[in-house]
Parts: C-alpha cells; sequence; structure tokens
C-alpha cells in the first residue's frame, strides 16, 4: 500500500512567515493590496491542496485516523501561526527609504558601502549604500535609513573598489526617481557626481576586498577570465556583455548569478579531497568552515547565501541533528535567513531562488516520476529540474521582467552541464599550472558562446498579467502532483509475478 504523503511542519510555518512578511511589503504601496489579496488566495489553494494530498482515502490509500488527523494539524496550526508572528516580526525590522528632508532638497548622501561596487563597460558603475545622513542647501543636515541604490560617476570605481565594502563615503549629486523595484529600492536611486571617500572599512573586510581582488587578476588576462569570475567570484565587471545578454535571452541567467548549482559543485570537489582523509560528518564540519569563508569573500548575495544556510542545515542532518527531509531543510532556510537578514527576502535572486527549489522538489519531482522510464534518465533528471523550476517561477518572472523564456528549458540542458564543467576547470586553473586548461577553458568558453547565442535567437512570450499566470502555474502544479502521486498508489498495487 502507498504511504501516506508526509508534509514537514516546517513547510506550514515558511508559509505562515511568507505570508506576513511579503504582505506587509506590499501594503506598503498604494497597489498592495491586490497583491495581498493574491498572496492569500494562493497560500489558501496550496494549504487546501496538501490537505487533499494527505487525507483522500482514494488517491493515497487509507486515510488517517481521526486522532492523528486532529493532532497532525494542531500542530500545522502552531507552526503557521508561528511563522505568521515571525514573518510580521521581521518585516518590520526592514527599514525603508527614510531621508529626514524633503527629496527634492537633498544635494547629498552619507552612508556605507553595502557591497563591492560594479563597474560599468564605460567606467561608471553602481552599487548599494546603506544611509546615514543626507544634506541639502544651506548646511541643511538630517539623519536618513535605508538601502539607496547609487550610480557612481566615471573614474571612481577602481578607488572605490580598492577601499571596498564597508567603506564611508559622502556623494554628491541628485537624488532620482524610477519605477519600484523588488530589490528593495523604492522606486528611488541616487545619480552621483562626485565621490569622496571618509573611512576605510574595517581591519577584516580590507583583507576580504584585497582577497577578493586578487583572484579576480588571476582571472584578468584571459579571454575567458570574465566569465570565470561571474560564476566563482559573482564578479561581472568583466564579463562579456554579449556573452551576458546571450545567456539572459536563452533563458540561462540564472546560471550566472551564484546559487546553489555553484555551492554544489564547491562542495563537491570539496568532499573529493576531504572526505577520504577525513572521514564524512568530519569532512562536512571542514566543508561547512569553507563555504562560510567562501560566501563571506564573495558578499552579500541572497541565492548564495540560501545555498550555503541548506549545505550548513545538510551538514546536522548528516551529523543526525536534522531529518534528510529536502522541504524541511529549504523551509527552515527561509526561515533561518529572513530572521538573520530581514532585508533580503525582497531581492530578486532571494524570491526566485526560493521559488525555483521549492518547484524543483515538489513539481520536478512529480514531473520525474511521471517520465521516468519513458524517456532516459540521463534527460529525464535535468528535464524534470528545469521542469519544475521553469513552472515555480514562472509567475515571479513575468512579475519582475514581463517575458518568459521557454527556450531555457531545453537550452539549459545543454548549456548547464557545460558551464559546470567550465567552472570546474576554472577552479582547477587556480591550482595547476600550465597553458594546457587554458586551451581547454577557451574551447569550452567559445562553445557556450555559440550555444547561448542560438539560443537566444528564440524570441520569448510577452506576458504582463501576473496573477493569471500564478493561478496557471498553481493549477498545473497540483495535477502534475496529483497524477505522479495516482500513478505512485498504482503501481505501488500492482501484485509482482511470482
Amino acid at each position: 500500500m502507498a504511504e501516506t504523503l508526509q508534509v514537514p511542519p516546517l513547510l506550514y510555518g515558511a508559509l505562515g512567515a511568507a505570508v506576513s512578511y511579503y504582505g506587509l511589503w506590499f501594503l506598503s504601496r498604494k497597489e498592495g493590496l491586490p497583491w495581498l489579496l493574491g498572496i492569500l488566495l494562493v497560500m489558501g489553494v496550496l494549504g487546501s491542496l496538501m490537505q487533499v494530498l494527505t487525507q483522500h482515502p482514494t488517491l493515497f490509500g487509507k486515510a488517517l485516523s481521526t486522532y492523528r488527523h486532529v493532532r497532525r494539524y494542531r500542530v500545522y496550526s502552531i507552526t503557521l501561526s508561528l511563522g505568521f508572528s515571525l514573518g510580521l516580526g521581521v518585516g518590520n525590522q526592514v527599514k525603508p527609504l527614510w531621508f529626514g528632508i524633503p527629496e527634492d532638497q537633498i544635494k547629498g548622501i552619507y552612508g556605507t558601502l553595502k557591497e563591492d561596487p560594479r563597474a560599468f563597460q564605460d567606467s561608471r558603475g553602481m552599487g548599494y549604500l546603506t544611509l546615514q545622513k543626507v544634506s541639502g542647501n544651506r548646511e541643511l543636515r538630517a539623519s536618513a535609513a535605508g538601502t539607496l541604490l547609487v550610480f557612481f560617476p566615471e573614474g571612481t570605481i577602481p578607488r572605490l573598489q580598492e577601499f571596498g565594502r564597508g567603506s564611508t563615503v559622502y556623494l554628491e549629486g541628485t537624488l532620482r526617481s524610477s519605477r519600484t523595484t523588488a530589490a528593495g529600492t523604492q522606486g528611488k536611486y541616487f545619480q552621483a557626481q562626485s565621490v569622496h571617500l571618509l573611512l576605510p572599512a574595517p581591519a577584516l573586510e580590507q583583507v576580504r576586498t584585497r582577497g577578493h581582488s586578487a583572484l579576480m587578476k588571476r582571472f584578468s588576462p584571459d579571454p575567458w577570465g570574465g566569465l570565470a569570475g561571474a560564476l566563482l567570484l559573482g564578479v561581472k565587471d568583466q564579463l562579456d556583455t554579449e556573452l551576458s545578454q546571450a545567456y539572459l535571452y536563452a533563458g540561462c541567467s540564472h546560471v550566472l548569478a551564484l546559487s546553489g548549482m555553484h555551492l554544489a559543485i564547491l562542495t563537491a570537489v570539496l568532499a573529493l579531497f576531504l572526505r577520504r582523509a577525513l572521514g564524512l560528518k568530519a569532512a562536512a564540519l571542514v566543508g561547512g568552515c569553507c563555504i562560510l569563508g567562501y560566501v563571506y569573500l564573495v558578499g552579500n548575495l541572497p541565492s548564495l547565501e540560501r545555498a550555503a544556510i541548506m549545505y550548513l542545515l545538510g551538514t546536522l542532518a548528516v551529523l543526525g541533528s536534522l531529518p534528510r527531509q529536502g522541504t524541511a531543510l529549504l523551509s527552515s532556510a527561509f526561515l533561518l535567513q529572513i530572521l538573520l537578514r530581514p532585508e533580503s527576502g525582497q531581492s530578486i535572486s532571494f524570491i526566485l531562488s526560493y521559488l525555483a527549489l521549492a518547484g524543483i522538489l515538489s513539481v520536478g519531482k512529480a514531473i520525474h516520476a511521471l517520465i521516468q522510464g519513458r524517456i532516459p534518465e540521463v534527460l529525464a533528471q535535468p528535464l524534470a529540474v528545469s521542469l519544475g523550476a521553469f513552472i515555480a517561477t514562472a509567475a515571479s518572472t513575468v512579475c519582475f521582467f514581463g517575458v518568459l523564456r521557454p527556450i531555457g528549458i531545453l537550452a539549459g540542458l545543454i548549456i548547464v552541464p557545460l558551464t559546470t564543467l567550465f567552472m570546474v576547470g576554472a577552479l582547477a586553473a587556480l591550482i595547476l599550472p600550465g597553458n594546457y586548461l587554458g586551451l581547454i577553458l577557451s574551447f569550452l568558453y567559445d562553445v557556450l558562446m555559440r550555444l547561448a547565442s542560438l539560443a537566444a535567437q528564440v524570441p520569448g512570450i510577452p506576458v504582463s498579467d501576473t496573477l493569471a499566470t500564478a493561478a496557471l502555474s498553481l493549477g498545473l502544479s497540483g495535477a502534475l502532483m496529483v497524477l505522479s502521486h495516482r500513478q505512485t498508489l498504482m503501481r505501488s498495487t500492482l501484485v509482482p509475478f511470482a
């Protein structure tokens, strides 16, 4: 008989936190109420689907007894309520932009560089500043709060990158408005005309900046160095614009954003060298320390932080302190990340990262069960992963970018493995001398450029209705999960030949 589908209580806690956290975020905007109602509708549909999947006797065998039913949903109700309270608490910790004086009077801003500034091809750049004070005409000064996107003028980026994240600066320029974004900028950015460095970063940050710069210099002379820097360090300053656009239009831009895939490659390399020498548990602990150091070196990237938290939770699972269940680990990572860094939940990479992995663990798993045995496994697994992530992120992609690129489902089957191979080669190039690796990496770089450019020729699908896309994605996800479990039940009831 088929086992009853188990839904971890932590998932309900994560859902409750997501509802309240993003509910506060959307309600802070004039168009927020329809979005909040949409989120509540989605959560209601998901809750109903979970009840059907866990309780329906004809779908999954014998229904739970009344006592177990009440006990389980009591736990679900408690975790949902706790998650809702946590979301409200951390949501209130996110500081909106606040200037203290009328915006049209702002002529200068004081603050700390939140990340390493990014350079453009034309020697200008951009970065985020954690505001401390603002200034206006006639010695007008006021305290300020929040994170503001800043565009830096020509010639200032090298010096800013030398000082690095954590430096205190004063910028003179103009505050301007743009459309509201999901990155926490609230429709404002600062166009700097002059830059004054006031205080260097703390000593530890300076060590990090020097190490970061030294690694980038190792890649700089090579034509493939820009891609290596983007994949290993998250620095896209030297990434060829044509290649970056090709990945974007091919629906594979997520490959260039440091996330779980990149961390999985690094942890696999670490495990190769550590597991046999130290054993499984000791290697997991040492690997966890290495991952923490790597995340600190690279910087505050929400998708990478999510992957690191899940790796550390997975280490605890290896040590026997946590259950080895993907959905529970993902839910725990979500709750921990918004608790430790509340503002990270408002970034696009955070939202897409969690949705993609949730889709892989749920919809992708269902798709794999449906196509397993019908096509070769070497294609079934990556195809299920791509489809699951695409379906789960479709609504958010439409909301943020207004276009869907289904070609990425197929293009990723080739581009992702080759990019993985390239990344491993770039890691080896940091350690091993000689020109042979450089020749191989140059060849892989050219192949990736050609493949991405070819896939980029397939036009995307412009979509403007986010709620309709979300409804379609949820309906398709539910149908695939129900079909998958019905198939699992059918297979489990077949009597094998004697």
